[in-house]
């Protein structure tokens, strides 16, 4: 996977602030509407719809008119993106400690 993709690289930006954060876990416990998601913040709902906008461009989240309330739902396909280019990451991480031990343990006495 590459290391700079323009949808992981928004992904990231999307994820790299705490509101945005929070909603993804709130929907993570099921979709809602955007009156219920913009509750707990402080912050007026045009300024809170700029933090979904976000979310939606970079396609975490999708969003619906159902009568007269727009729903949020998380987008599952994004986020398997990002788990497997940090699952990716990881492994490549942990590769990289286990050579650092046997180099050790090879040079210890």
């Amino acid at each position: 996977m590459p290391y700079h993709s323009a949808p992981l690289d928004l992904a990231f930006h999307a994820l790299s602030d705490p509101t945005r954060r929070a909603v993804v876990s709130r929907l993570a416990e099921g979709e809602a509407p955007v009156s219920a998601l913009a509750e707990p913040f402080d912050m007026t709902l045009p300024s809170f719809a700029q933090h979904l906008r976000v979310l939606e461009e970079c396609g975490l989240i999708v969003s619906e008119k159902r009568g007269r309330s727009r729903w949020c739902r998380l987008e599952q396909a994004r986020f398997a993106e990002v788990a497997d280019w940090m699952e990716t990451e990881r492994r490549r991480m942990a590769e990289r400690l286990d050579r650092l031990e046997s180099y050790l343990d090879r040079t210890k006495g």
